[in-house]
């Protein structure tokens, strides 16, 4: 089996791209050959046992650039995960960027996939970003998608052409709208929701954080742990029971800020809740505020997707799973 990994520097791109070393293999087929793309060099772990047969080949590029997805989808992979974009406040900072990166990247990549002929499974990383308010308290999975910002615009548009795709049978797709992934490890990365993470990692740490919003914001997260858990099972599951409905909701935990931190101060005690300060940021709030809060994902559930219970267990995922290293 040969699988493709784009955005595979990233952070949920690296953990995917381990766990598949580790594993070796895939919907009970070994893998043989893995390339991972990303627009910086990403970086190749060093196999374990069951994967050290594995041939992986890194590549850096842009994949909007004129015959990129072609020469990515040239070996003919069986299975592709195309987690690659430009996050949420970045899309919106940087117009021009958020469209050429998630809509048209994405865009080449599935032409490269129709045109190859070989309809494998594509795995695509959506967004609860595509709906927008006026939004009930907790969103039905028939809730009509209406984006508020060109994040949830761009991804809604990749979604609608994989269905489309699918449709047609260049593909065998499927798309997940990933809650927000919570805890990341390392640096801030651009998204507007980085402060739900960061105001868990840093104090942990012992550093200080900001919290740009309201304490009464309701959000829905899953670990990293998670996300790497809903990617296989997508690559794995029987898409016929999508009944022509690729793209659905990912389960998670829904809770206020004040949760969080609540959970916070159980997981590592009073002390770490101190370092937190509020500092108001109205362009942060502008685009959270129109997010929804909570979501039904029962299509998810009873098709097999699973996330974690409560934010607690969200919080031990963070400091069980660390950062996965480099070779």
């Amino acid at each position: 089996m040969r699988i493709l990994v784009t955005g595979a520097a990233g952070m949920v791109g690296r953990r995917l791209v381990a766990r598949l070393l580790a594993d070796g293999h895939l919907g009970g087929r070994a893998i043989t050959a893995m390339v991972l793309h990303d627009v910086a060099p990403p970086p190749v772990p060093m196999p374990a046992p069951a994967g050290a047969g594995i041939a992986v080949d890194a590549v850096t590029g842009d994949l909007s650039a004129p015959g990129a997805a072609r020469a990515l989808i040239a070996p003919g992979p069986d299975v592709v995960f195309h987690i690659a974009g430009v996050v949420s406040g970045s899309a919106e900072s940087d117009f021009d960027l958020g469209y050429r990166v998630n809509l048209d990247g994405t865009r080449a990549l599935w032409d490269a996939v129709r045109l190859s002929g070989t309809a494998p499974r594509v795995v695509f990383t959506s967004t609860t970003a595509v709906y927008g308010g006026p939004l009930p308290e907790t969103v039905p999975d028939d809730f009509a998608p209406t984006p508020q910002s060109s994040y949830g615009t761009q991804k809604l548009m990749c979604e609608l052409m994989l269905a489309d795709y699918t449709r047609r049978g260049f593909m065998d797709g499927i798309g997940l709208r990933f809650p927000t992934i919570c805890v990341r490890p390392g640096a801030p990365n651009g998204a507007a929701s980085g402060f739900f993470s960061s105001i868990i990692r840093e104090p942990l740490a012992g550093l200080p954080a900001l919290l740009p919003v309201p304490r009464d914001l309701v959000h829905t997260h899953a670990s990293p742990r998670s996300a790497v858990g809903f990617l296989l099972h997508a690559a794995t599951m029987d898409t016929g029971a999508l009944a022509g409905r690729p793209n659905l909701v990912m389960p998670g935990v829904a809770v206020s800020v004040a949760e969080q931190i609540e959970a916070l101060v159980r997981v590592a005690g009073p002390g770490a809740a101190a370092l937190i300060r509020e500092a108001d940021d109205p362009a942060v709030w502008a685009i959270v505020r129109t997010w929804p809060r909570r979501f039904e994902a029962r299509r998810a559930r009873d098709l097999g997707f699973e996330a974690e219970s409560d934010f607690d267990a969200i919080i031990r995922a963070h400091q069980e799973d660390g950062t996965p290293a480099a070779a």
